[in-house]
């Protein structure tokens, strides 16, 4: 499969941008060589999807000047759903479009050495440590064409680093708005826990626009030190005609844990890669995620846990519901490396089909180098329960409404591990929309 660039972009609208953005040297070389590489590094080869018609590549405009909030009172009414009380509008990003226009951090983690800002203003103001983390360690440049292309032509994005033995209790959200229909994202967003320190981050894609004609490249990089926990969670919701690839990748070191709560809500076609590399004894984690699809979209969702480190465990949960002509494809990959012995590789893919068009094949792997260690997973691929029905219908309840009942039974195991409460009502909210 090949897929031309033939990009409206060159090195020099590259170089030219890095200036604009007042980059130190480094950044501009790296964008360059980035840029270098995605004319001869191939697309990605998602399993049993067809991507060569798809629009990765081909997009007008790169940066979308949008205007800042100098409140929270400014907010669409969507953005302010999803804050919720005080509480949680304390330590908050948003982006809208490629704007950065809004940031707020606690004095209390500033003076802990806490560092969340835009991508931006960390490559400007925190150069040393953002080189030493930007795609060095959980993903890397040279894999295939979209990373590279994210790295040369990054747009937007957040920065967050935890210093050693800082416990942050309270949730750090960022927002990122698509209200512009001319907005194409290249996104890259960076968590950094360093040892024994632990953090909730929570991010919210939201389009307000019911379509556009967009491509939006997200790269996400968690990197946990020894010790240290990170919680993730996301909820993605762009509009119809967006093109989407995301990359959410994680490194968990000694006795780290990254825990995933993932709802991935697109209208669009979307390729979804989700990466947790064991890399320490005794690391652990957790990957749970929730889709919805309908229409006619096409979606390739890839889950992935490899174990580098003895006693480490890695957990997959999927559930899907599909409708319309939607497709999609989980593939969920466990993979015990030589030498991770004594580790534990689970996994469990469920699909529901709510129409005859509407197809899910769930794929599950396991791929095992080790003697000694423990593995094992579930899949299954179905329509609504009858009995399941029946038992309600019997109860007085509509047989619309039941079929309600069941589909959010069905996705509670995600929807409810999401740390934020409006958050997690949006993807409620979300949920009952498409499935309606």
């Amino acid at each position: 499969m090949t897929t031309e660039t033939n990009l409206s972009f060159d090195k020099d609208f590259v170089r030219s941008f890095s200036t604009e953005m007042n980059e130190p040297a480094w950044m501009e070389e790296f964008r360059q060589k980035a840029f270098e590489l995605s004319e001869t590094l191939p697309m990605p080869r998602p399993d049993k999807t067809k991507i060569d018609k798809w629009n990765f590549t081909q997009f007008g405009t790169h940066t979308v000047k949008s205007d800042s909030f100098s409140s929270l009172a400014e907010l669409p009414e969507e953005v302010k759903a999803l804050i919720g009380d005080e509480t949680a509008a304390k330590n908050l990003y948003i982006q809208r479009n490629q704007t950065p226009a809004y940031i707020s951090l606690t004095e209390e983690l500033k003076g802990q050495g806490v560092i969340f800002t835009d991508i931006f203003t960390a490559i400007r103001d925190h150069s040393e440590l953002v080189q030493k983390y930007f795609l060095t360690e959980a993903v890397k440049l040279d894999e295939h064409r979209l990373i590279a292309l994210n790295a040369a032509l990054v747009n937007g994005g957040a920065f967050l680093y935890i210093p050693k033995n800082v416990e942050i209790k309270e949730p750090i959200h960022s927002i990122y708005l698509h209200d512009h229909a001319d907005t194409n994202l290249f996104n890259h967003v960076i968590v950094v826990a360093d040892d024994n320190s632990s953090v909730t981050y929570v991010e919210n894609y939201l389009s307000t626009l019911e379509s556009a004609d967009g491509v939006f490249n997200i790269v996400t990089e968690v990197i946990a030190k020894a010790g240290a926990k990170v919680q993730y969670g996301a909820v993605d919701t762009l509009a119809k005609g967006i093109t989407t690839y995301v990359n959410r990748r994680g490194s968990a070191g000694r006795d780290a844990r990254i825990d995933w709560a993932l709802g991935l809500m697109n209208e669009g076609n979307t390729i979804s890669e989700n990466t947790t590399n064991l890399m320490g004894d005794g690391a652990y984690g957790d990957t749970k995620t929730v889709v919805v699809g309908r229409g006619e979209q096409t979606q390739n969702f890839t889950t992935k846990v490899v174990h580098y480190g003895k006693n480490t465990e890695g957990y997959i949960l999927k559930h899907g519901v599909m409708k319309d002509s939607a497709s999609s494809i989980f593939n969920g990959i466990g993979h015990i490396l030589h030498g991770a012995s004594k580790s534990n590789a689970e996994q469990e893919s469920r699909v529901l089909m709510l129409s005859e068009k509407a197809r899910g094949d769930a794929n599950p792997i396991l791929l095992i180098d080790e003697d000694d260690v423990t593995a094992g997973h579930a899949a299954s691929v179905g329509r609504v329960d009858p009995v399941q029905l029946y038992y309600l219908m019997s109860r007085g309840i509509p047989k619309k409404e039941a079929e309600r009942l069941v589909i959010h039974g069905f996705l509670a195991p995600v929807v409810n591990q999401l740390p934020i409460e409006g958050v997690k009502q949006q993807l409620t909210a979300v949920i009952e929309r498409k499935v309606r």
